[in-house]
């Protein structure tokens, strides 16, 4: 079979589709139009679906292999292979991180949004690092996006950028091309350049109980203030004043970005909430980050671009329109846009491609 590869989005680069003597074709194939074909060997199973989030969409059993035409939509898609009702990470198909787990995906084109193309243009480099954070008690990773003519005896401003629940500090590189965006960006003179760092939002402190994991992955923001931020400032030749910082996130990250900029607006002149929640969906938590939002003057005077944008489909979409009834009362001057699309990828490429030309204005 054959596809429309992308050769950063997945553990492997290009698709394989197995050695015929061994394996058979298998793999998947974009059609014109945006459909998806499959197709998945599995001899012994009795049913073989994909499963896109609790809508199925059957296999066709044809001799030794299981095909079929999916429509799944455009952009970036996760999905769960369902053989005989379990789920299966096929290693045919691309492989990605969320939910908390590695998962069977595909990257569908979107018309008129080429604009994270690869060809063309002079490309950045995504570098990992490796930090001891004083908060967690152990090593944690980040990845740092520099541009494509990164000088060592410049200095630049910084982007901290967070990926959702169950993802971690890949998610803005392999699903989000948020590289390939801002080298589009460059290219055409849309952006100031920046260093963008990732971090893994889902850090725990060391020896929590496997049983208490879950609630415990709220302590980046202390991360983030304690440990990234001058680690990079170490290592990075960047501005450390207000003025060149920002901070930015999608979902669970956008939540921690209201937390650290409306907490710390002496840091921080740009906020970005992607797909996000100003106030926590916990609504018996304490708040003590909105506080700012009721000193108008303040916040107008702290923050250059404060920026909320959501998809309109977005399940959380009650949720964001109960924090702009809320933003009515404050008299802050806070950029709302929306895009076409749910709580997925998709949208969130849009956020960053517009939110990217914004900061770092002088």
């Amino acid at each position: 079979m054959s596809s429309i590869g992308q050769l950063d989005t997945a553990v492997t680069f290009d698709n394989y589709y197995g050695e015929p003597d061994r394996d058979g074709e298998q793999g998947y194939e974009i059609l014109p139009g945006g459909n998806v074909r499959f197709r998945i060997k599995a001899p012994g199973a009795q049913e073989v679906a994909i499963d896109q989030f609790g809508k199925l969409f059957p296999l066709e059993k044809q001799g030794k292999t299981w095909v079929g035409t999916v429509p799944l939509g455009c952009g970036f898609q996760y999905f769960f292979l369902k053989v005989d009702s379990a789920d299966v990470l096929c290693p045919y198909l691309p492989i990605g991180y969320g939910c908390c787990r590695a998962m069977n995906f595909v990257d569908v084109p979107v018309p008129g949004e080429e604009w994270d193309g690869l060809e063309g243009i002079e490309h950045g480099t995504v570098r990992r690092h490796y930090y001891h954070s004083s908060v967690t008690g152990k090593t944690e990773i980040c990845l740092v996006y520099t541009p494509p003519r990164f000088d060592e005896k410049r200095r630049y401003p910084v982007l901290y950028l967070q990926h959702g629940y169950g993802e971690n500090e890949t998610g803005w590189v392999y699903q989000g091309h948020v590289g390939r965006i801002a080298d589009q960006l460059l290219s055409r003179g849309e952006m100031t350049e920046m260093i963008i760092v990732m971090g893994n939002g889902m850090a725990v402190k060391k020896d929590v109980p496997k049983n208490e994991s879950r609630r415990a992955f709220n302590v980046f923001p202390q991360v983030l203030l304690s440990d990234l931020i001058p680690f990079i400032e170490a290592h990075y030749p960047v501005f450390t004043d207000r003025l060149h910082r920002a901070m930015a996130g999608l979902s669970m990250g956008s939540y921690q970005t209201s937390i650290v900029t409306l907490s710390h607006p002496e840091m921080f002149a740009y906020a970005g909430v992607f797909s996000g929640f100003l106030r926590s969906p916990w609504p018996d938590r304490e708040q003590p980050h909105l506080d700012i939002l009721d000193d108008s003057e303040k916040f107008n005077a702290s923050y250059k671009v404060f920026y909320r944008a959501m998809g309109t489909d977005d399940q959380f979409f009650q949720s964001f329109l109960a924090d702009d009834d809320m933003l009515k009362t404050k008299n802050v001057n806070i950029l709302r846009r929306t895009f076409p699309g749910g709580h997925d990828w998709g949208v969130w490429r849009r956020c960053v491609h517009d939110f990217l030309p914004l900061i770092f204005k002088e």
